[in-house]
């Protein structure tokens, strides 16, 4: 649940939809990140671009809200045409650079952190003191292993922009460090910073706040998190995922297993995989869990695999 946490998260900085910035620098707001207000966005935005190939604003908005849906809905094709769009755009205005920028967290999604790296550098020839991009950056260079570099481009972007993206990365740099207090207490400030029409943030931030409830051992206040992601975008990952470590940890296989059955039947992830392998474990289905479990090796080993340059797997 946490591989690449502050990728998406950064999402709604890169799109502008809630820091108020020159008009130039930030396309049209998302108005709200629902389920179904996501399904209309890709709708509406993928009409403007049927029109106009290279409308940065839609294709910008149109990249969040695929980003956005491969979190949640494990749909992963999204990302790559969500990398064609926005190429489409720079190919024909190669100093557009909200598109550059958000084709940075594009390549983010895609595990290839050299170019991003590479991305947010020439986003920086062409504006030298955006935040957003230490946040790209610090993500890439923790994904490649570099942990001081990357806590020193989160605590740029902290101090240039406090907002709901920068104290999530603070909040990952503490709980590296070892610190769950500290780290709770940025993700909720973090939470307290994310727009009320962002839904789908602020079910993420709530299952994040879960998962470090769960790391300091309250398994209430987990729940209660939990609980929350799901009500707030009803069927979200995060919630299935945590709630079902819940009713592990707490001696429920059998409620685990009925819980994460319906998303191993539809769009799984390898936690998906690895959950159901220890609640089948535990319920004695040995052979099962061992099925279960090599799956969730096969799937970790495909989604953690970096896609070359060029986006061809």
């Amino acid at each position: 649940m946490r591989r690449l946490i502050l990728t998406l998260v950064l999402l709604a900085a890169v799109a502008g939809c809630h820091t108020p910035q020159p008009r130039e620098d930030r396309p049209s707001p998302l108005m709200s990140t629902s389920r179904a207000d996501l399904d209309a966005t890709v709708a509406a935005m993928t009409a403007r671009l049927a029109e106009v190939p290279t409308d940065s604003d839609a294709a910008v908005r149109l990249a969040d809200a695929w980003l956005r849906q491969a979190r949640v809905l494990n749909r992963s094709s999204v990302i790559q045409q969500a990398e064609e769009v926005l190429t489409r755009v720079i190919d024909a205005h190669p100093a557009d650079y909200l598109a550059r920028r958000m084709r940075a967290t594009v390549y983010l999604a895609q595990h290839r952190y050299q170019d991003a790296i590479l991305e947010a550098g020439r986003c920086r020839a062409l504006r030298a003191h955006d935040p957003v991009i230490d946040g790209i950056l610090g993500d890439a260079f923790l994904e490649l292993g570099d942990l001081p570099a990357a806590i020193e481009a989160f605590d740029r972007m902290l101090t240039q922009r406090p907002d709901a993206a920068s104290y999530a990365r603070a909040s990952y740099a503490r709980e590296l460090q070892g610190d769950t207090e500290g780290a709770l207490a940025l993700m909720t400030m973090a939470e307290s910073a994310t727009s009320a029409h962002d839904v789908e943030a602020q079910a993420w931030h709530a299952a994040q706040l879960g998962h470090l409830h769960l790391s300091a051992g309250d398994r209430a206040a987990a729940a209660r998190e939990f609980a929350r992601t799901e009500w707030l975008f009803p069927g979200h990952p995060f919630a299935t995922n945590g709630l079902a470590r819940l009713d592990l940890i707490e001696g429920r296989p059998a409620e685990a297993l009925g819980r994460l059955q319906p998303r191993l039947e539809a769009s799984p992830t390898s936690d998906d995989f690895q959950l159901a392998g220890d609640a089948l474990l535990a319920l004695g289905r040995h052979e099962d869990a061992r099925r279960h479990h090599a799956l969730a090796a096969a799937l970790a080993a495909e989604e953690s695999r970096i896609i070359p340059p060029g986006g061809s797997r």
